[in-house]
C-alpha cells in the first residue's frame, strides 16, 4: 500500500526575512564583511533573489537597526545572561540581538518577535539546545522595554571613537554625534531640476542646500522619478564638495575616487565635461548605469588614481578613501569594521592622491579635498600638511553664502566640516546629514 504523499511544510511568515538579517548580521560582526556588500553585488545574500519586497524591506531595517544600537542591544542582553552568549552556539547571541531589535525598535508585536527568534534558534544545530533561553531572555527584554530604551546612547558608539571625538569636538559635541548616529536617517536624493515639484510627489521637503528629503520606505527604484532619472541618491552633506567649484558649466574637471558617482552627476548636471575616475571596475560600471538613467554623460576611466596622468584640468574633486565614521547614520556597520589602527594606511594614502591630485590641475585651477570622515587627521591635518610640504598650493577659503548661509558647515580656516547633529529637526527622522570635510585650494604656480 502506498504512502500518501506529504506536502512541504509552509514557510513562516517573516521567518525567511530574520534569517537572513541574522545571516547578515553575522557577516559583519564574524566575518568582517560590510553590510553594502552583503546587500547587492556578487557578494549579495542569495536569499535576497527571493524574498518579496516587503520582507526585503523589514530585513534591511533590522539589520540596520541591530549595527546601529548593537551597544545598547548587548549591554541588555547580558544583564539577563548569568554566564554571558553561549560560546559554543555564536549564533544564538545573534538570534537574540535581532530579536531583542525587533521588541525596542521595530512595529513587531512582541510574541510574534519572541516566537520567530525561538524558531530560528529551533532551526540552527547548535543554538536549538538554547531556544528556550532565547525565550525566556526576550520576554525579560519585552518587560523591561521602558528601562531599556532609557539608557544613553553613547553605549552604541565604540570607545575608541567616542574618545577620538571627544578629544577633537569636546564633551558635548561628541555625545551629540552619538545621539544622532542613533536615528534612523531620511532619504536624501539630489535633482535635476524642480525641487519643489520632486519633494511634493515624494511627500518630502527641499532642504536648504537644495536636496529633496522625504522619509520613504520601500524600494527607492519603485519611488516616482527613479526611472525616468530626474534624481539619484545623496545624502545633503554629500553634496556640497560639488558646490564649492562654483559655476563649472564648460570646465574639464576630473572627479578622483569617483564610485557610487553622485558627485559626477552633479558635475555632468551643472554643464562640466567630467572625467570619472576610480580603481573599482564594477563600483564604476554601477556609475555608468547611474548616468544613463539620468540621461547625463561623462568619461570615465577604471585605474589606480595614483597611476592615471590626465589633465591638466580645470578643477579637480578628490573624494578620498577614509575611515568613513561620518556616515554611521547611514552605514552603521562601520564602526564594528574599523578601528583606530586602520587610520594610518588610509591617511597614507590620502596624502598621496592629494599631492597626485595637485599635479593634474592647471596653474589657477581649483582641487576640492574631502571625506566622509570625522577624524581631523583625515580632514584638517591632512590640508596643512599639504600646504606645509607644497608651496604651489593655498587655501581659497569658502564664504558661508557658498553653503547656502549655513555659517555653522565652516571651521575657521574655510573649510567645510558638517556634523550628523546638524540641520536638526524637533522629529529625528526628519534632521541630521552625514558627517563631512571638504577643503577648497588652489594651486599657485
Amino acid at each position: 500500500m502506498a504512502r500518501p504523499r506529504t506536502s512541504p511544510q509552509p514557510e513562516v511568515p517573516g521567518l525567511a526575512a530574520r534569517k537572513i538579517a541574522a545571516d547578515i548580521v553575522d557577516g559583519v560582526l564574524r566575518r568582517r564583511v560590510p553590510l553594502d556588500e552583503q546587500l547587492s553585488g556578487r557578494s549579495a545574500h542569495l536569499g535576497l533573489a527571493t524574498l518579496p519586497d516587503r520582507d526585503r524591506a523589514l530585513m534591511r531595517r533590522l539589520t540596520a537597526t541591530v549595527l546601529r544600537r548593537l551597544g545598547t542591544l548587548r549591554h541588555a542582553l547580558l544583564g539577563f545572561l548569568d554566564k554571558g552568549f553561549p560560546r559554543d552556539a555564536p549564533r544564538t547571541e545573534t538570534i537574540l540581538l535581532v530579536g531583542a531589535a525587533q521588541l525596542l525598535w521595530l512595529d513587531v508585536p512582541d510574541h510574534a518577535a519572541v516566537d520567530l527568534s525561538v524558531r530560528l534558534a529551533q532551526a540552527d544545530r547548535r543554538a536549538a539546545r538554547y531556544a528556550g533561553l532565547v525565550n525566556a531572555v526576550l520576554r525579560r527584554v519585552a518587560q523591561n522595554r521602558d528601562a531599556i530604551l532609557a539608557e544613553p546612547a553613547t553605549r552604541d558608539t565604540p570607545d575608541w571613537l567616542m574618545a577620538r571625538w571627544t578629544r577633537a569636538f569636546g564633551d558635548d559635541t561628541a555625545r551629540a554625534i552619538a545621539v544622532a548616529n542613533g536615528h534612523e536617517p531620511a532619504l536624501d536624493i539630489s535633482v535635476k531640476s524642480d525641487a519643489a515639484h520632486w519633494a511634493e510627489r515624494l511627500r518630502g521637503r527641499v532642504l536648504p542646500t537644495g536636496t529633496v528629503r522625504t522619509v520613504a520606505q520601500g524600494a527607492v527604484s519603485l519611488l516616482p522619478g527613479f526611472t525616468e532619472g530626474a534624481w539619484w541618491v545623496q545624502d545633503a552633506a554629500a553634496s556640497l564638495p560639488a558646490h564649492l567649484l562654483g559655476d563649472v558649466r564648460g570646465l574639464n574637471i576630473a572627479d578622483i575616487c569617483a564610485a557610487p558617482g553622485g558627485k559626477t552627476a552633479q558635475l555632468c548636471a551643472a554643464g562640466a565635461q567630467v572625467t570619472a575616475v576610480d580603481r573599482s571596475p564594477a563600483r564604476l560600471a554601477r556609475l555608468e548605469e547611474n548616468l544613463v538613467r539620468l540621461g547625463l554623460t561623462a568619461e570615465t576611466r577604471a585605474v589606480d588614481a595614483l597611476e592615471w596622468q590626465g589633465g591638466p584640468f580645470d578643477a579637480v574633486l578628490l573624494d578620498a578613501p577614509c575611515s568613513s565614521t561620518g556616515t554611521i547614520r547611514r552605514h552603521p556597520d562601520v564602526p564594528w569594521l574599523k578601528g583606530e589602527a586602520d587610520l594610518a594606511q588610509l591617511i597614507s594614502l590620502q596624502q598621496r592622491l592629494l599631492d597626485h591630485a595637485v599635479t593634474l590641475l592647471k596653474p589657477g585651477a581649483r582641487l576640492v579635498y574631502c571625506v566622509c570622515s570625522l577624524e581631523p587627521e583625515e580632514g584638517e591635518a591632512q590640508v596643512a600638511a599639504l600646504l606645509a610640504r607644497n608651496p604651489q598650493v593655498a587655501r581659497d577659503p569658502v564664504r558661508a553664502e557658498e553653503v547656502f548661509g549655513h555659517a555653522e558647515f565652516l571651521n575657521a580656516d574655510g573649510a567645510l566640516r558638517t556634523l550628523p547633529q546638524m540641520l536638526p529637526d524637533p522629529d529625528p527622522r526628519w534632521g541630521g546629514l552625514d558627517g563631512f570635510f571638504a577643503a577648497r585650494l588652489i594651486r599657485t604656480g
